[in-house]
């Protein structure tokens, strides 16, 4: 199975100087960073594994990454 990467410089490069600058200097965006980062591995790792889980459980894990990663978009736009 080939287990696509959604770390948030893979899914925004054109983003990466400011995704840097906001982890460096916004509390909150590095909060919701870090957030996303475990959420995107947890989701990668179950993934990868096939572990056993619900549908519903992994598609609440990837509605959760989406909106987190819609957040910081919206604040990179702004930055």
């Amino acid at each position: 199975m080939n287990i696509e990467k959604h770390d948030l410089v893979h899914e925004l490069p054109e983003y990466r100087d400011q995704i840097h600058d906001l982890k460096m200097n916004d509390r909150h965006f590095a909060k919701l960073f870090k957030e996303y980062h475990e959420l995107d591995h947890n989701v990668r790792g179950l993934e990868q594994n096939d572990s056993p889980t619900t549908d519903e459980h992994m598609e609440e894990l990837k509605l959760k990454r989406l909106h987190l990663k819609d957040e910081m978009f919206a604040m990179l736009q702004k930055a």
